[in-house]
């Protein structure tokens, strides 16, 4: 397949650019900087521009089967008013553009694969979220929404649209466990407030499989949950990281204004989050080859 990719030179996109160039498909990115090193990558090729403007990069969507949108601006940081901003607008410009541009496919199979998260439900306790659910409230619910609206406008051009709600993903060489093991190598790991909050994660290595599963299985369509189907709560992943790391957990819990001091509006991911589970993606037949914490950590760290 020829596929033309948003975010390809990201935490995530590294990795599953990699594995459809691997599968012997034809993978373009478009992206800000690509690197000569990058460019080297077995069948990959790089597009230099700006996807949240439109340009004459969008002309070559019409040559490519399938359109997988990676791109958005990093949500790990204080959300004042111009990262609000930076964060929803990288996100909204490029879907836009790229739906835009899909209109030159009319009449051709195409695949639309776009990226959500599973902020998207809001925070909702205890409660098992599956894609059947509701979206909840709040900045990240309300982003993912616009987000996933422009997506499914693909579909008006004929495209089969996926969209792909993200958990946290845990990856080499990036993301969330980065930081984490860095807290935990100096002996400062503790859980956040409470630590009952839920954590929706998943390995990068299925991740990559989801995308190639969807690929292959064109039935599927519309919102999917893309998380280990065991989520864990903060409690768990800190005792769990900490006997992975072999570093003990000494320090009581952090206070969750401490969290919320430090860290703002942002600090509520950690001490709130969901417990969403990938109903559609296990009902399809989909296995995941890593939905157990301790191993995703085992496997990651060694």
């Amino acid at each position: 397949m020829k596929i033309f990719m948003t975010g390809g030179t990201g935490f995530v996109g590294r990795k599953l650019a990699g594995k459809l160039g691997q599968e012997g498909n034809a993978v373009t990115v478009v992206t800000r900087g690509a690197s000569k090193k990058a460019s080297l990558a077995e069948g990959i090729s790089y597009i230099q521009a700006d996807p949240t403007r439109p340009g004459k990069w969008q002309e070559k969507i019409a040559e490519h089967d399938v359109v997988i949108n990676l791109a958005g601006s990093s949500i790990f940081r204080r959300w004042s008013k111009a990262a609000r901003e930076e964060i929803r607008q990288s996100r909204i410009a490029t879907t836009e553009n790229l739906v835009q541009a899909l209109e030159a496919r009319k009449g051709k199979e195409t695949s639309f694969l776009s990226t959500s998260a599973v902020g998207y439900y809001g925070f909702q306790g205890d409660r098992a979220l599956d894609e059947s659910d509701s979206p909840g409230q709040g900045f990240l619910a309300d982003v993912c929404k616009e987000w996933e609206s422009k997506a499914l406008g693909a579909a008006s051009h004929g495209a089969r649209v996926a969209i792909c709600r993200f958990g946290v993903v845990l990856g080499r060489g990036g993301g969330a466990l980065q930081k984490l093991v860095s807290v935990f190598r100096w002996h400062l790991g503790t859980q956040l407030g409470s630590g009952e909050q839920w954590l929706s994660w998943i390995h990068e290595e299925d991740l990559a499989q989801i995308y190639l599963y969807v690929l292959k299985h064109r039935e599927i369509t519309g919102a999917l949950n893309c998380t280990s189907p065991r989520p864990v709560k903060n409690r768990e992943l800190t005792k769990i990281l900490g006997e992975v790391l072999g570093r003990g957990t000494f320090l009581p819990p952090a206070p969750g204004f401490i969290v919320r001091l430090v860290l703002g509006e942002f600090g509520d991911l950690f001490l709130k989050g969901q417990k969403a589970l990938p109903a559609k993606l296990l009902q399809s037949g989909f296995t995941f080859k890593f939905p157990d914490l301790r191993e995703a950590l085992q496997n990651l760290l060694s």
